[in-house]
């Protein structure tokens, strides 16, 4: 079994982020959505391969430390990934196959007018994980 972390994103660059914001859907596509994640959810308790989920809030601060007795540095020109980052789940699976199938499928979550958002997943395996990409 091999961890990975399928991580989320708010937004993305136009050409990636062909699907409407989810601040521009409706209260019943939120829910839809939502609906679609828990039973993703659901179903990989069911076969043993979720850890865990969560979603981030847009707002966050970058920590830095700056030296002995000075305070921590905060916000610094960098990337702002706290924008980026909406959410990340845990999987435990048998391979990189497997890590990419469930990626896909949560890809197909339903978004504006209920299809299918087809959003970028970013799939990251845990340290010490090296992916088998021939399985």
């Amino acid at each position: 079994m091999a961890k990975y972390l399928m991580l989320k994103h708010y937004t993305m660059a136009p050409e990636y982020m062909q699907y409407t914001p989810m601040e521009e859907w409706t209260p019943d596509e939120v829910d839809a959505h939502m609906n679609y994640m828990n039973a993703f959810v659901d179903r990989l308790k069911e076969t043993g391969e979720y850890i865990g989920s969560e979603a981030l809030s847009p707002e966050g601060t970058f920590v830095r430390y700056d030296g002995e007795g000075k305070p921590p540095v905060t916000d610094g020109p960098f990337a702002e990934t706290k924008d980026l980052i909406a959410g990340g789940m845990i999987i435990d699976v048998e391979s990189y196959n497997r890590a990419l199938e469930l990626a896909g499928e949560l890809s197909a979550a339903p978004g504006a007018g209920g299809e299918p958002i087809r959003e970028w997943l970013e799939l990251r395996p845990f340290m010490g994980v090296t992916p088998n990409t021939t399985d």
